[in-house]
């Protein structure tokens, strides 16, 4: 090789001989010629000697060259520079999801919004973190390259989130030390400064630190590569789990100069940390890295190429003009080859994008959908007990479990078996086994409907009775007559048409007393009596099982005077007389309560305890007072806790899982293996731009849809993505795989004859004479 180096450089130069002290300088002067940045075009001499950067003899400057390359520092063959890269995700995504876990939260308990606002900036946010992606990477291929990216929007990334920590200070504004900021307006504008610096400093680095990550492979490591995509996305999800655990954890700590709070600055602090730790780890492996300098505005050149060949085609539309093999190739005229064929890698796999969405329309509904069904079920699994929103962990667990598993067995037996199991295959097969998933999941609900209670619908409404008086009653119904003993158990709710409720009310020698109310339809309705004529109707406000698993929990008072309740920190103010008051709901678990009334005397116990609740359950309780005048609690149950277990969901997590790892992680290699050496980072944007379309998709298809069967939505999304799964595989059928680099090689050769011929014409002349002697 360093024979070639030396014939190549004589050829060059009229066979003068060149000390080794000043090869660098005339290869990269050639460099500055040909105006490559990338490697993917060198020779391996190229490459070394493009690895070093020359000091003018005479002004003793630094001449950079447009490719820095550090000395190659490699473990289990590896490049070294890659585990600051992966340590880097890990404290990012860390960072990430550990401040997006308690963001919910913070809206409507520190700052005071409503669940429709809180949840609409929630969305908001989470949107525009995967639109800025696009930003970052214009930025990475065409300005600043990926490592100035990366550092540059990693430290406005750094102060987005100490903003949010500091909005969350309540002593920040609480100049009267009671406990309430006394200027809100400041803590949300704080805030909303620092999630719009969080979205553009996590969009702007997404796609870089992965094709950042896939840079620093050479040639001929494209298993190492491959693994790499798989430790990147096992530190992403090891980082989501980890913070998501941790931080709820530090938030329900209590802190405060002033005044006592939920300790969000401190659980807004951790992230902020660990963000600060990703940047500091990722500079100081700086001097392992292999940078690929960024080649100026390649997306304009790209617009412009083609929207040339678009009204050039339209120009030459007529039949006398032949036909050329690719749309682009139109662009020829003015355009030259390579770029031409460097955009055709690219609109390729982003054709083959189209139908990707859809993976991550049923994906996300992880965080809803399924978190909503597991609501409806009990969180009860042997001596663990999970809430609902918990189960999304089991995603992130399996994750950690899977990708080791598939990527150093299940893959390397596939390949023993002598099948060739291609990115586009494994994509295929992810993109199936989630929609089987939405398949389990469609079964799992519809066990859990036989279970669910019946509320009324249209113009149904439904009532139950509830006798806390001294002497049974007599109700009569539309075609039927109930008998209610004193503190019975009543029946279930009973459903009647609204249009011909006639409710009448008797008692042994009393007369009848019509009961005069104007019934809402579409709800439930609870009808308390005492005696003959004196009753009271009361609209339940409970139309489905309570959200999250939780438990609703109201009073209904038989004393003669209101009193309060004090349950688990919430308090029940002002029950009145012969009256229920509104539902409030709890977390599972033994509850404590206790009753203040002025009605009940110093020796009798004010203390009650629940049994055990369950999940998703709703329970009444009539306090009456016994035959010594102390206060007695009796529960009426009006909604059945959840009985289908949450372990029933793990099938379809497992499926969904196995589906990410083989379509997710594929997806990432896949588009940095086939793009361009200049648009490795928009590529990544490009699949991360996806991930924003599949929630939009979510949100038509389920705007639309309209279902009254949560089970029939599960079967459309499992169909519409089975569906879209045949068109993938059929358009990856007709996909043939290249490698840019090789592409790249080939024009870069191609150039390099073309001038050494232009510059000694000689020597083609030469050659030919010595062929014919």
């Amino acid at each position: 090789m360093q024979e070639t180096q030396e014939m190549w450089i004589q050829s060059l130069t009229g066979k003068i001989p060149w000390s080794r002290k000043w090869k660098p300088i005339l290869v990269f002067l050639l460099g500055k010629f040909y105006g490559q940045r990338s490697l993917a075009g060198y020779s391996p001499w190229d490459r070394e000697e493009l690895d070093m950067t020359h000091r003018d003899t005479h002004t003793h400057t630094a001449v950079e060259p447009r490719i820095r390359m550090s000395v190659p520092k490699s473990c289990f063959g590896y490049p070294l520079s890659i585990f600051f890269i992966v340590v880097n995700e890990f404290c990012e995504r860390f960072s990430y999801y550990g401040m997006r876990a308690l963001l919910i939260l913070y809206f409507q308990r520190f700052l005071g919004w409503n669940d429709n606002l809180g949840t609409a900036i929630y969305h908001t946010f989470v949107a525009l973190c995967y639109l800025t992606p696009i930003l970052g990477a214009l930025i990475a291929d065409s300005w600043l390259g990926k490592f100035k990216t990366i550092v540059s929007l990693s430290i406005v990334y750094t102060i987005g989130q100490v903003v949010i920590a500091v909005s969350s200070i309540n002593d920040l504004t609480d100049f009267n030390h009671d406990g309430t900021p006394d200027s809100i307006s400041v803590h949300v504008a704080l805030s909303m400064i620092g999630l719009v610096l969080i979205a553009l400093g996590t969009g702007g680095i997404k796609p870089c630190v992965s094709a950042f990550g896939g840079d620093q492979f050479e040639e001929g490591q494209e298993k190492q590569r491959n693994r790499f995509f798989s430790i990147f996305y096992l530190a992403i999800n090891a980082g989501s789990l980890l913070s998501t655990i941790i931080t709820p954890m530090l938030r329900v700590q209590v802190c405060g100069i002033h005044s006592k709070q939920a300790c969000y600055p401190l659980a807004f602090g951790v992230p902020a940390a660990l963000m600060a730790v990703s940047l500091i780890v990722f500079v100081i492996g700086s001097g392992m890295y292999k940078k690929v300098q960024p080649q100026g505005n390649i997306m304009s050149k790209v617009a412009r190429c083609i929207g040339f060949a678009i009204k050039n085609r339209i120009r030459h539309r007529s039949k006398k003009f032949p036909k050329r093999e690719h749309w682009l190739d139109w662009a020829s005229e003015k355009y030259d080859e390579r770029l031409i064929s460097q955009i055709k890698m690219v609109t390729r796999v982003m054709f083959l994008y189209i139908p990707l969405p859809m993976f991550w329309a049923l994906f996300d509904q992880q965080g809803s959908r399924w978190t909503l069904q597991a609501t409806t079920m009990s969180g009860k699994i042997g001596i663990i007990e999970i809430q609902p929103d918990q189960m999304q962990t089991v995603n992130a667990i399996l994750i950690v479990i899977m990708v080791p598993i598939v990527d150093a067995v299940v893959y390397p037996l596939i390949a023993k078996c002598g099948l060739n199991f291609t990115s586009l295959k494994k994509m295929t097969v992810g993109m199936f086994l989630a929609s089987m998933a939405f398949v389990a999941a469609a079964i799992v609900q519809v066990e859990i409907d036989k279970t669910l209670p019946v509320f009324p619908k249209g113009n149904e409404v439904q009532i139950k009775v509830l006798n806390i008086g001294d002497s049974n009653m007599t109700v009569s119904f539309p075609g039927t007559t109930e008998t209610y003993n004193q503190m019975s158990q009543p029946k279930d709710f009973m459903t009647f048409n609204v249009d011909n409720l006639s409710i009448n009310i008797s008692s042994t020698g009393s007369p009848v007393t019509p009961v005069t109310y104007n019934f809402e339809s579409g709800h439930r309705h609870t009808l308390l009596v005492w005696a003959p004529s004196n009753y009271q109707v009361v609209k339940d406000g409970l139309n489905q099982k309570p959200e999250k698993g939780r438990n609703g929990i109201r009073f209904v008072n038989a004393f003669g005077e209101s009193f309060n309740v004090t349950m688990d920190g919430e308090v029940y103010n002002n029950v009145s007389s012969h009256n229920a008051s509104e539902y409030l709901f709890f977390s599972s678990g033994v509850k404590s309560f206790t009753i203040n009334s002025p009605e009940i005397s110093q020796p009798c116990g004010k203390e009650f305890k629940t049994p055990y609740l369950g999940f998703g359950s709703a329970f009444t309780y009539v306090i009456t007072r016994k035959s010594d005048g102390c206060p007695e609690a009796k529960a009426f149950e009006d909604i059945s806790p959840n009985t289908v277990s949450m372990a029933l969901q793990i099938p379809q997590y497992f499926l969904l899982t196995c589906g990410e790892v083989v379509f997710s992680v594929t997806g990432l290699e896949f588009s940095y293996s086939q793009a361009p050496s200049n648009m490795k980072s928009v590529l990544q944007a490009g699949w991360l731009l996806t991930v924003a379309v599949g929630n939009i998709i979510v949100l038509i298809v389920a705007g639309a849809g309209q279902f009254s069967e949560q089970w029939a939505e599960y079967v459309l999304f499992a169909a519409l993505l089975l569906v879209v799964c045949v068109i993938f595989a059929i358009m990856a059928r007709f996909y043939t795989y290249i490698n840019p680099a090789e592409v790249e090689a080939q024009f870069d050769k191609d150039d390099k004859e073309d001038y050494l011929e232009k510059s000694n014409p000689y020597a083609k002349l030469d050659s030919v004479s010595q062929t014919q002697m």
